[in-house]
């Protein structure tokens, strides 16, 4: 095949790829209050926190940057939105987000939820069954990561690797890929920081291989790398007290036996002291290397090309608690482009995260010169206390040297007076 023919093969299937590309749920909220007519508030709980529409207190763009905040502290958040269902089954599922955490957060979710369409919107909580758990949790600072939790069989199954997440309180892009290969891989910010399989990297399947139930270690085998060498003896001075009396202290000289008891100096540590005796360890003749427990296949193992797919996805919600509110939620994308989704990216956090940044370098320069102010502020009054203070020790000071002053004057008076009389 020439290359003019390759390159139009390329072509057709690019373009049939393009055509079959679906995005599946949008959402960046430039309608202003219009979002609470495709938002769904769970009714599961009385106590739920609000949300508000906003760009928060610095932004890039005013108005594409706004998205929904947690407006209240210590609370549970439950809001979902619902869209055509779909199957993800031989194409990749690509679902991304940003999240802001302007509030410095200490203790809260900031991840997303896919559920099936089946979904009852006003009763989403906790235990609601979903597909995909993805995104960031912070508490402390024990818990910093990226949650990718995959629902299989009816069970919940979590990542095994540590994916570390930002924490500081700017926008930043989270996207989950999943392939119809059974691969995965997680960007932050548009940079990949995770990928691998799914069949290696959750339980969602038993192990391939066991050990084998009936292979035991040889009776005979002996996996000791060194032995003590039974030719070394210990040496005839080695015992040695671990302490000895101290030959330099002597008994007081008021030291009385009969009140005080027999006079023992202290103990010191004996300089010749030379531990616990132990032979010399050498090579030992026989070893035969550390013992390894035979596998062998497990019965109980069954592959699973269908790990990756869920049949109705049909809802994406937030559903979280945080300690300290204040978290911006924005750009939702669910699609089966991968390229798309990228692009996306750049054009939505991509256009405003330098903007954002700018705005927050200036807003804390602000800040740190108003502290900065106000230390000197509270400087310059401690100083003028302590001035204040002085004076007043000062003239406290010269009171009494007065009043006593007066007092030897009057002495002397009496003195002068006595003399007289006499």
């Amino acid at each position: 095949m020439g290359k003019m023919q390759v390159l139009g093969v390329v072509a057709v299937i690019l373009a049939v790829y393009c055509v079959n590309a679906k995005i599946y749920f949008r959402e960046e909220f430039l309608d202003g209050d219009e979002w609470r007519s495709r938002w769904v508030n769970s009714k599961h709980k009385s106590d739920y926190g609000e949300w508000k529409l906003t760009a928060g207190n610095f932004y890039g763009d005013a108005d594409k940057d706004k998205g929904l905040q947690t407006s209240q502290d210590a609370r549970f958040y439950a809001t979902s939105a619902r869209f055509d269902p779909f199957s993800n089954e031989g194409k990749p599922l690509v679902i991304q987000f940003t999240v802001k955490h302007e509030q410095k957060i200490d203790c809260g979710g900031g991840y997303v939820k896919v559920f099936p369409s089946d979904l009852d919107q006003t009763d989403m909580h906790g235990e609601s069954s979903y597909y995909v758990m993805f995104g960031p949790d912070i508490c402390g600072y024990s818990t910093k990561k990226v949650h990718v939790i995959f629902n299989y069989k009816g069970k919940n199954h979590l990542i095994k690797k540590e994916i570390k997440c930002k924490d500081d309180e700017l926008s930043h892009l989270y996207t989950l890929i999943l392939n119809p290969d059974q691969t995965y891989e997680v960007k932050i910010d548009n940079e990949k920081v995770e990928s691998g399989s799914l069949e290696d990297d959750w339980d969602f399947l038993p192990p391939k291989k066991i050990k084998d139930p009936e292979a035991k270690k040889p009776e005979d085998w002996d996996d000791r790398a060194k032995i003590d060498d039974a030719d070394d003896t210990k040496p005839e001075d080695w015992d040695k007290p671990e302490n000895i009396p101290d030959p330099d202290a002597k008994k007081p000289e008021d030291w009385d036996e009969d009140m005080d008891g027999e006079w023992e100096p202290p103990m010191i540590p004996n300089p010749e002291y030379k531990g616990e005796w132990k032979p010399k360890q050498i090579d030992n003749p026989d070893y035969k290397g550390v013992w390894v427990h035979p596998e062998i296949d497990n019965p109980e193992y069954s592959a699973d090309p269908n790990i990756y797919k869920f049949d109705k996805i049909g809802v994406l919600g937030l559903d979280l608690w945080q300690v300290k509110s204040g978290t911006i939620f924005d750009n939702f994308l669910i699609t089966d482009d991968i390229k798309e989704a990228e692009d996306i990216g750049k054009e939505t956090w991509g256009v405003t995260k330098e903007p954002e940044k700018k705005m927050k370098q200036e807003q804390d320069e602000v800040k740190r010169k108003e502290e900065e102010e106000k230390s000197k502020e509270q400087d310059a009054e401690a100083e003028d206390d302590d001035e204040h203070l002085d004076e007043e020790a000062e003239e406290e000071d010269e009171d009494e040297t007065n009043d006593l002053e007066d007092a030897l004057s009057e002495m002397d008076d009496e003195e002068a007076k006595a003399k007289d009389e006499l």
